[in-house]
């Protein structure tokens, strides 16, 4: 199929990634992706060890990261393809094709994404949680002279269509209003993963209206918030209002 538009989005947890994802999902023009990484990435880290559900993942999906990106590359089941990704899932894998695709960074106030990642997995680390990594992406699309796309989950809650239309917009795609909402319940693209990670966004109909978060912020995370913030303070400036 000729003229097929590649987006990959580079999101750290917990950021309304799958909601994204489901939006996507609602386009007749497009075929969605859950995380095909994920294997790679089990299979290359230690967060195999603590990560719910590796096991089913690990024998489930392809392991070799080279040959999902080259199925990624190789698909064409659809006009418009959304692959939702981790950005920590990329490890070291050639980013030659990043120049071929759509490149999408989705981010969220770490003070926010922390405690809920934490919720799972108990002591996350850096390496964990894609800020650092998201920084760096950055920096490489500046030095390829890539113009990557750039979501800050807030913004996207409190003005979904008007990002939506802005997201489209640099993808060259027309904006569909069904992607502004969807039915509850699971979608058959869900990665095995999502009875640990899921809940919310099986129970939601289109994007939950931002709250600001109220609790108090975990003490033992505060070393971790420290580390992360510099990095999304690098990426903040670039995204779409």
């Amino acid at each position: 199929m000729a003229d097929i538009t590649r987006i990959c989005l580079w999101s750290g947890p917990r950021n309304i990634s799958t909601a994204l994802m489901y939006a996507f999902a609602q386009r007749k023009d497009t075929k969605v992706f859950d995380e095909p990484l994920y294997a790679h990435y089990l299979n290359k880290t230690p967060a195999k060890e603590y990560h719910p559900g590796s096991i089913d993942i690990l024998k489930l999906m392809e392991n070799n990261g080279e040959k999902v990106v080259e199925n990624m590359m190789a698909e064409s089941s659809k006009p418009v393809l959304f692959f939702k990704n981790m950005t920590h899932h990329l490890l070291d894998l050639n980013r030659d094709f990043m120049k071929n695709v759509v490149n999408v960074i989705l981010t969220r106030h770490p003070e926010e994404m922390i405690p809920s990642f934490a919720k799972v997995i108990k002591n996350p680390t850096i390496n964990d949680i894609g800020y650092a990594q998201h920084s760096e992406l950055i920096t490489y699309f500046e030095n390829q002279n890539i113009i990557p796309i750039v979501i800050d989950s807030t913004k996207l809650l409190l003005n979904p269509e008007g990002v939506l239309k802005a997201l489209c917009n640099k993808a060259n795609i027309k904006f569909d209003t069904n992607m502004l909402s969807w039915e509850a319940g699971a979608r058959p693209e869900d990665g095995v993963w999502a009875k640990y990670w899921y809940s919310n966004v099986h129970k939601s109909t289109g994007f939950a209206k931002y709250s600001k978060k109220i609790e108090d912020f975990p003490e033992y995370l505060k070393p971790l918030l420290n580390q992360c913030l510099p990095h999304y303070n690098k990426v903040l400036p670039y995204a779409l209002s």
